[in-house]
């Protein structure tokens, strides 16, 4: 019992130092680079997450070398890799400190456990030139473009607000940029 006892009081001791963390770090956010954010929560260089990913996979992947004709200025890339292995996956975040709007995601899973295509959603099909299919949907503020290459199951997202400068027919030129 007094290990329990003693389990629970740690519990509650960790989780109110990491709950004032948190909160410290939310009000003194502006003495914090842009960045610190995103490294502390498993960002990392986009060349370093892919190596993990690579090694994790023994595969390469190939990422598209086109961006969205949007200003950025960060980006950063992170596998996130999990013991059941079925939410493995791999994120590419552009981002522009000064622009929220301007937020490019590449999103990439093994296609043994890619994510289905709710069909209500699908707002208009393509045809890569790699010979596959890619649908285009927009959801939840989102616009995004999802086809398959390599094995891969790929998700180019952008913000919907900027659907008139990126719109369906760019996110296909970049998807058509892997080689």
């Amino acid at each position: 019992m007094k290990f329990l006892a003693r389990s629970v009081f740690i519990f509650s001791l960790c989780s109110f130092c990491l709950f004032s963390f948190l909160k410290v770090t939310a009000i003194t956010n502006e003495s914090h680079p842009f960045e610190t954010l995103y490294l502390e929560i498993g960002y990392q260089n986009i060349g370093d997450a892919l190596y993990e990913l690579e090694q994790h996979y023994n595969q390469r992947l190939k990422l598209p070398y086109k961006l969205p004709p949007i200003s950025f200025t960060h980006s950063f890339g992170r596998f996130n890799k999990y013991e059941d292995g079925i939410n493995n996956s791999f994120e590419v975040e552009y981002l522009n400190e000064k622009l929220t709007n301007h937020h490019y995601t590449i999103w990439v899973r093994p296609i043994k456990h890619k994510i289905p295509i709710r069909e209500k959603y699908v707002v208009k099909t393509f045809d890569l030139k790699n010979g596959e299919n890619a649908t285009y949907s927009n959801r939840s503020g989102f616009n995004t473009l999802v086809f398959e290459q390599d094995n891969w199951q790929y998700m180019l997202r952008v913000d919907q607000s900027i659907s008139d400068i990126v719109t369906p027919e760019v996110l296909v030129e970049i998807a058509n940029s892997i080689e």
